[in-house]
């Protein structure tokens, strides 16, 4: 096992595009660290950077304590599992995760000892001499984790092993890898796009964006206090919503109505509006704090409002409720509407889509009107100059650069 740390590395190709900008990060030695974020944002190149597939063009890799900036890739002991399985076709699933213990002439019974300990811990062991022609994805995929295994590397790197795997495979399989993960205790890095991935398994989540990482949490903390707007959008499932806002002393207007700022927001918003003052605001509202008013309806942190639903989807055990809201107030933001098109949401300059988490108890319908009601004290709010939180925490996220700073 091994530490790994980013020290303000770069990655620039010849023509000058820079596919990561200065990053810092420090994994510690046995982290499941999870590098996530939208296509093009630097992640993979950051993972095969580790590997000593891509050259660092500024900066330093250490790892285990040891710079490797100019170490070849067999002399890292890094362990690899790509999206595509590589695995060869004539070999048996034995063979297969043998493979690189034989070509490093190692005895033919630490072979055997080892690829039957992996197969034990993968469930592999009544596969093994059957080749990968009649394995199933999710199999396929455990023999190219096996072959990993084997070599007992200082760190497992694993660029997006999922996304090949249908639906209900990938969510078996991410149990799968975690479980390998901590019975192992090795450093992982995994690259996903899928920000589900990223919330079930990483021990940390570091959220990339255009080659910045924009902040470095728990899961947990990236869902309750995003540094800024890129990040609540992309965290959370459904996405979270993004309405026009206007604080005017102890007051936020919303399209839905006013309401009190809360309490835990006050602070935040002073400091971030620098002596007071009235002034527009994005405001950020997950979808679960959204409720039908008939289920909960009364009390001091909840604002009702009428809303007429356009579309429902039942999802069993609750209820996804898609409305329009409309607002005398325009967000204008250039940089707002660039970090909304990489967290792939809708442009934020116009008339919003609203979606709310409900009970399957609700009797919202499509076509109808419904009481809602929202729980205003977990409203998030977002400066709409360059989309920075107004209401984080710690006013900087842990290893994190504001959306859209120059490296």
């Amino acid at each position: 096992m091994a530490e790994i740390q980013f020290k303000e590395i770069t990655k620039r190709y010849p023509d000058g595009f820079e596919a990561v900008k200065a990053i810092d990060l420090d994994i510690a030695d046995g982290e499941f660290m999870i590098l996530v974020g939208p296509s093009g944002c630097g992640k993979s190149t950051a993972l095969r950077m580790i590997a000593g597939l891509e050259d660092i063009t500024d900066g330093d890799l250490i790892i285990g304590g040891e710079r490797v900036n100019d170490l070849p890739p067999r002399d890292r002991d890094i362990a690899m599992v790509f999206q595509n399985y590589a695995l060869y076709p004539h070999m048996t699933v034995r063979e297969n995760m043998g493979f690189a213990l034989k070509l490093a002439k190692a005895d033919q019974g630490e072979i055997d000892r080892k690829v039957g300990e992996a197969a034990k811990i993968l469930d592999l062991e009544q596969h093994l001499e059957r080749k990968p022609a009649n394995l199933s994805g999710g199999q396929r995929q455990r023999v190219a984790m096996g072959r990993a295994i084997v070599r007992d590397p200082k760190a497992f790197l694993m660029d997006e092993p999922l996304s090949n795997l249908d639906a209900k495979l990938r969510v078996q399989m991410r149990t799968e890898v975690s479980r390998i993960q901590r019975r192992l205790g090795t450093t992982m890095v995994y690259v996903t796009h899928d920000q589900t991935e990223a919330m079930t398994l990483g021990d940390r989540v570091a959220v990339m964006r255009a080659g910045i990482i924009q902040q470095v949490d728990t899961p947990a903390n990236l869902y309750e206090d995003p540094i800024n707007l890129f990040v609540a959008g992309f965290i959370g499932s459904p996405s979270m919503n993004f309405v026009p806002g206007r604080v005017e002393g102890d007051t936020l207007q919303l399209p839905f109505g006013s309401t009190t700022v809360p309490e835990k927001l006050r602070a935040g918003l002073q400091a971030s509006a620098g002596g007071g003052g009235a002034r527009d605001v994005v405001a950020g509202i997950r979808p679960e704090h959204f409720e039908d008013a008939a289920i909960e309806g009364e009390g001091p942190d909840r604002m009702k409002f009428r809303a007429t639903i356009d579309v429902v989807e039942s999802m069993g055990s609750e209820l996804y409720a898609y409305f329009d809201v409309d607002s005398d107030t325009e967000i204008r933001s250039e940089d707002l509407n660039e970090l909304a098109k990489d967290a792939g949401m809708e442009d934020l300059s116009t008339g919003q889509h609203v979606v709310a988490r409900l009970s399957a108890e609700s009797g919202a319908k499509a076509g109808g009107e419904v009481e809602l009601t929202l729980d205003t004290t977990q409203i998030k709010l977002f400066d709409p100059d360059g989309g920075r939180s107004m209401t984080h925490a710690a006013g900087d996220g842990v290893g994190a650069r504001p959306a859209g700073a120059s490296a």
